[in-house]
């Protein structure tokens, strides 16, 4: 009888979950969401600098040391996104459709099928960390901290991959709240624990990595009690399915994700590479340089998490009006907020660079020309942020993946492999910003295609709820 209740109560929960997303005014509702996923993600981004800031006061080594591991954090959010932007994307259109069971399995099963990803990601790491560090574009150097670091963050990658699936099945539920507290509890937590295991215990780079770990394995829990509460979706072990039907679904709405972070990996060994011609500092300033503009980026993404599940439930729900709308609304505010973020960049940049390594003027040279040119494409990437997400959530695996490769793969390495010759250490520098403007010049038709056709779809939506029914 009590579990019988219980159900009924997760059921009126869900409908009235369903009726808030359906129904609630586009300004309002985005805003709400985003406001969660952006503090969230603004939390997370600044204990990632947190973990360059505290490193950055050991030498320039051990600062290049934790851009190096950067390309394997990019891997466990790789297999973290694709299964819960693929799992949550399906979700939140399964809910927006009313099928409240498949949903619940498909929850079930990308929260699992994670962990043990990463389990396998951990054993595979641990056995070959050496030469490991070296693909990643460690020098000789560099090796020794990049070691130490990578070590413990392997150790933690099942946790850290299925707290990623957790955080994006809350959101995509339209619970971003509960998501923002495992996410920023887990973030303030590693804040404290950085110094005291860096310096008090004395554990140099490697105690920076165990804050890491410890802090997310304390999110994992507080995201799995999440899931239990505000009508969200428990997570049951007797609701694992590994048929082929939901790792299809999971690659359709996920594989954007795999591509954008895998890529992400790459780019970030090509960058190390293509600097380290030009010594520890290089790889240093473009390893600060990137922390900084992931910390800018936060926030658009954070707003775009706010609009994807009004995305998924509307366009499950067949309400294509409402999710051009919560488009081009997310779009203007974001595009305001970048063009501010990239004013204050520019201006500012050798302090901010400044921050985490005054003492090697080397590094802040380097890193103020990269982070300048870098602001000057910051506003672009709102529509492509924007258009992406949206393809996601809708199911349109093949445009939002090539938008995922395009930034830092199908535009970025070519850049760095023509540029870099041509023009030395300033290739480096501006490889990123030009393949900006490229990636922007193609997702720009992309996402008018998909506008244009919702439009088609609303009218042919409209038509049919006009017309008379059959006679019989």
């Amino acid at each position: 009888m009590e579990q019988q209740d219980t159900l009924q109560l997760q059921q009126k929960q869900a409908q009235e979950k369903f009726i808030r997303m359906t129904q609630t005014p586009i300004p309002k509702l985005v805003s709400r969401l985003a406001v969660p996923t952006i503090i969230s993600m603004l939390v997370t981004s600044f204990y990632n600098m947190a973990d360059t800031f505290f490193v950055g006061r050991i030498n320039t080594s051990a600062t290049a040391a934790v851009g190096v591991v950067f390309s394997l954090m990019a891997v466990i959010q790789a297999l973290g996104f694709t299964f819960g932007h693929g799992s949550g994307n399906f979700i939140s259109r399964k809910l927006g459709s009313r099928d409240f069971e498949t949903a619940e399995r498909m929850a079930a099963t990308g929260f699992v099928s994670a962990f043990l990803a990463g389990g396998i990601l951990t054993v595979v790491g641990l056995l070959f960390l050496q030469p490991l560090v070296f693909m990643l574009g460690a020098t000789e150097t560099i090796a020794p901290y990049a070691a130490d670091y990578a070590r413990f963050i392997l150790i933690g990658a099942p946790w850290m991959t299925a707290s990623l699936v957790l955080n994006n099945q809350l959101r995509f539920q339209g619970s971003a709240f509960y998501g923002m507290i495992g996410i920023t509890s887990g973030a303030v937590l590693n804040i404290a624990l950085d110094p005291i295991f860096i310096f008090v215990l004395d554990m140099g780079i490697g105690g920076a990595s165990l804050a890491t770990i410890l802090s997310q394995l304390v999110s994992f829990f507080l995201l799995l009690a999440g899931c239990r509460r505000g009508g969200n979706l428990p997570l049951r072990l007797k609701n694992v399915s590994f048929k082929l039907y939901f790792y299809k679904e999971i690659l359709r709405g996920g594989l954007p994700s795999f591509f954008r972070q895998s890529i992400a990996s790459v780019a970030t060994i090509c960058m190390n590479l293509a600097a380290g011609g030009w010594g520890d500092a290089a790889i240093a300033a473009m390893s600060i340089v990137n922390r900084v503009t992931m910390f800018a980026n936060s926030a658009l993404i954070g707003f775009g998490q706010g609009f994807q599940p009004v995305c998924g439930f509307n366009y499950g729900a067949k309400f294509y009006g409402r999710v051009r709308e919560a488009f081009w609304f997310c779009l203007k505010v974001a595009v305001g907020a970048l063009v501010l973020l990239s004013a204050v960049g520019f201006l500012f940049a050798p302090q901010i660079i400044a921050i985490f390594r005054r003492t090697d003027p080397d590094v802040i040279a380097i890193g103020t020309l990269a982070l300048r040119c870098q602001c000057l494409t910051f506003p672009l990437f709102s529509w492509v942020v924007l258009d992406n997400m949206m393809l996601q959530t809708i199911g349109k695996a093949l445009p939002a993946s090539i938008l995922a490769l395009a930034r830092q793969g199908i535009f970025f390495l070519p850049a760095l492999a023509l540029l870099v010759p041509a023009l030395g250490l300033l290739g480096v520098q501006i490889a990123l910003p030009v393949s900006d403007i490229c990636t922007f010049l193609l997702s720009l038709p992309i996402g008018m295609h998909t506008l244009r056709q919702m439009a088609r779809q609303e009218l042919a939506e409209a038509a049919n709820r006009s017309s008379p029914p059959p006679s019989i």
